[in-house]
């Protein structure tokens, strides 16, 4: 159900970070601006994470502001100058890693980096996919390992993968190996120095605490820094924190963060109920991203799902991971 980045998108971010670092686009203050659609770092006190200023909403920014287009240029701003999740794609995960967290280190600040290549991924829906086994899977975890070393990165661990151990979706073959590659992940990752990892643990709408949080412990979760709620999806953040916080309980006291991109209007309530996670209308952008948070067992909002990438073919949408800029528009317009 989340969206994955296309392999031109895969191919560009590739030499990103290290574009960046050799432009000098990325500031290392506060107030620096990039030269293109004049991103700027959010203040590192509450927001320490990096804002990407050559992303799709910075790139639609200044495609709008060129065709005279201000309005709808000021309204994609308000993602543009936010920090988002970067996905690394399946074919360089060192270089991409590297890229991005060298950029991010150049500019003060923590990448933000998602994880999402677990072996049969999605359960063959719109996001289907995922490294070809479980070897394949775990050379990749040592690329990206190998792509931050010691800068710093907060990572987001294979969104649903665990989740859908729980709801049936991922057939019973497969639970053994996905808890070994888990486990295995958050080891690998733990063990750079400057790198924290929250394992996916589902949102407030899909099922029970009790139902995920031995699952959680098979893959690992005493090892990370804690979990991710409502990833790519737009249930409230007071009901995130609430599902949290019973599922902290359970797993030790293990802190949290929330995705909190789209989730200003909370979730969809019309149409099929298996698709209203997808590209739903009337959605608003949520909380920006912060660490300043509602309760201390939140470590940060994030913005893991990249506002305005579509989740799929669905509602008019084109395929997962690909902008798609009316969706962008309707969500920033919408939003407080």
């Amino acid at each position: 159900m989340y969206g994955s980045r296309g392999a031109g998108m895969r191919a560009s971010t590739a030499v990103l970070g290290a574009a960046l670092l050799i432009a000098g686009c990325s500031s290392g203050g506060d107030g620096d601006k990039d030269a293109g659609a004049k991103i700027t770092q959010q203040p590192r006190s509450s927001d320490p994470f990096w804002v990407n200023p050559d992303g799709n909403a910075a790139r639609q920014v200044a495609a709008y502001a060129k065709s005279g287009k201000d309005s709808e240029a000021e309204q994609i701003r308000k993602i543009a100058e936010q920090p988002t999740g970067e996905w690394v794609g399946p074919e360089n995960p060192q270089q991409e890693a590297q890229g991005f967290t060298e950029a991010a280190d150049k500019a003060g600040r923590t990448a933000l980096l998602v994880l999402y290549n677990i072996p049969h991924r999605d359960c063959g829906q719109y996001s289907q996919g995922g490294a070809a086994d479980g070897d394949a899977y775990r050379k990749w975890i040592d690329g990206v390992a190998g792509g931050i070393g010691d800068r710093s990165a907060t990572i987001v661990l294979e969104p649903d993968a665990v989740l859908h151990l729980v709801d049936g979706c991922t057939p019973e073959e497969f639970h053994e190996e996905r808890y070994d590659l888990l486990k295995g992940a958050i080891t690998k990752l733990k063990s750079l120095k400057n790198t924290k990892v929250y394992l996916d643990a589902g949102n407030a709408g899909w099922g029970h605490p009790d139902q995920i949080f031995q699952p959680l412990q098979w893959a690992g979760i005493d090892q990370a820094d804690g979990f991710a709620v409502n990833v790519s999806n737009f249930y409230s953040t007071e009901d995130s924190i609430a599902y949290g916080k019973e599922l902290s309980a359970k797993v030790g006291g293990k802190h949290f963060v929330i995705d909190t991109s789209r989730n200003g209007n909370g979730p969809y309530t019309a149409g099929a109920e298996d698709e209203r996670w997808c590209n739903p209308p009337g959605r608003a952008l949520g909380e920006t991203p912060t660490t300043k948070t509602a309760d201390p067992l939140v470590d940060a909002y994030l913005w893991v799902k990249r506002p305005g990438e579509s989740d799929g073919t669905c509602k008019g949408g084109p395929k997962a991971g690909q902008w798609w800029a009316s969706y962008a528009l309707a969500l920033a317009k919408a939003s407080k």
